[in-house]
């Protein structure tokens, strides 16, 4: 019963999650759009009273005319929508579904023997460190001169978030480090929201209310970090769907994968945002699918990937049915015996010869290729039993 609760749990928070980041990223791709779309007011009115730009759209049968004002109007509205609840809900369910598989669950889902000895309590505390130091860090280095050189600011961005995808992937299951890496960029963009962007438009709120002048350097602020929001929203996303595809966290290379898709996520945002104000350059665009197309050859399988160790006995359906039966079926059975899994993986079941022979592809992709299964190596599968199913599959090709 307890499995199942879970399951239920899992899919709630999930849910949620899934529906508050997609108002959160909705309305963040909005407004950068609407940012870099305005035109200069036509009417002189207009700008006398602080227009600094505006922009007609149309959408769901009615046009719509958007004003943006250099710092407020001269008196405020009596109702003012504030865009933050999408993203600390979607930060905070985020956070619960993160404590619930990769904390609760770490012995099955972060931490890897063969990948480093960690006890339950230390990779928790590795993992909570690194999404608080990564937002310290981050927001230490906005506030520092540095951060006034667009370009210098990138590259250290660049290479710290680097050093830090190849440090979790020789901590962490190649699931755990990619789940830490996008919690702690979610940390920082909900960081941005909470403790720069909305406290700057609060004191612009508030100097209005009193009669003083606001000061700009919020705006200024609040526009830098919405910028840098919007190009961590897209390696975010990958990371969200990334433990269905053990193509990328299961490869040696696991690292490397997941900064390089990190860039072609960033660069494709350039793009986007440059076409937003007009004609863009295609430059951006164009190195993100020369880097993609490069990913999708090297991530390829390849002949060298196979396993050159020294078989005991003779490779048949038996004797694969035996290793699989006692490395897989514990999660992959009709009646799962791993305790935390209340149904097979994706409904996956491995019971029979025939369940096998039919979804050979999958187990030599999970077991072989990537080494991603059994998760976590929980039931300690050998190289030996690696490569009898790798000489089993080719002998079926």
């Amino acid at each position: 019963m307890t499995a199942y609760l879970l399951d239920w749990v899992n899919l709630l928070g999930r849910w949620v999650h899934m529906i508050t980041g997609i108002a959160w990223i909705g309305a963040s791709f909005y407004f950068i759009w609407l940012d870099n779309s305005l035109e200069t007011p036509k009417s002189a009115a207009d700008s006398e009273k602080g227009v600094s730009g505006e922009v007609w759209s149309v959408h769901g049968g009615g046009m719509y005319h958007a004003q943006k004002y250099r710092l407020a109007p001269a008196t405020m509205p009596e109702h003012l929508h504030w865009f933050k609840w999408e993203a600390y809900t979607t930060w905070i369910t985020g956070m619960f579904m993160l404590a619930l598989m990769y904390w609760y669950g770490a012995e099955i889902y972060l931490i890897d023997p063969g990948v480093a000895e960690l006890s339950k309590t230390a990779a928790i505390a590795i993992g909570i460190a690194v999404i608080v130091v990564g937002w310290f860090a981050y927001d230490k280095l906005c506030e520092s001169d540095i951060s006034k050189n667009e370009t210098t600011m990138a590259a250290i961005l660049f290479v710290t978030l680097t050093l830090i995808a190849f440090g979790l992937c020789q901590l962490f299951s190649g699931r755990g480090a990619y789940m830490h890496f996008g919690a702690m960029l979610g940390t920082i963009m909900v960081g941005n929201v909470f403790f720069v962007i909305i406290p700057g438009q609060k004191d612009l709120v508030r100097a209005k209310e009193e009669g003083r002048e606001p000061d700009p350097i919020h705006g200024i602020r609040g526009k830098q970090r919405s910028v840098h929001n919007t190009y961590f929203t897209l390696p975010v996303l990958f990371v969200m769907i990334s433990n269905h595809y053990a193509m990328t966290y299961g490869h040696k290379y696991n690292w490397l994968i997941l900064i390089v898709i990190t860039l072609i996520g960033a660069l494709i945002r350039i793009y986007f945002v440059a076409r937003h104000k007009g004609k863009a350059s295609l430059t951006p665009i164009i190195a993100a699918f020369i880097l993609l197309a490069g990913l999708v050859a090297v991530v390829a399988p390849q002949q060298s990937d196979r396993l050159s160790v020294k078989l005991s006995g003779a490779v048949d359906i038996d004797s694969i049915h035996k290793i699989v039966t006692e490395r897989c079926s514990s999660c992959h059975a009709n009646t799962p015996t791993q305790p935390g899994f209340q149904a097979a993986p994706k409904g996956i079941v491995f019971e029979t010869p025939e369940d096998i022979t039919r979804q050979a592809t999958i187990i030599h992709q999970q077991t072989v290729v990537t080494k991603a299964m059994p998760i976590g190596n929980l039931t300690a599968m050998t190289d030996e039993e690696r490569a009898s199913i790798d000489a089993w599959f080719v002998q079926l090709k």
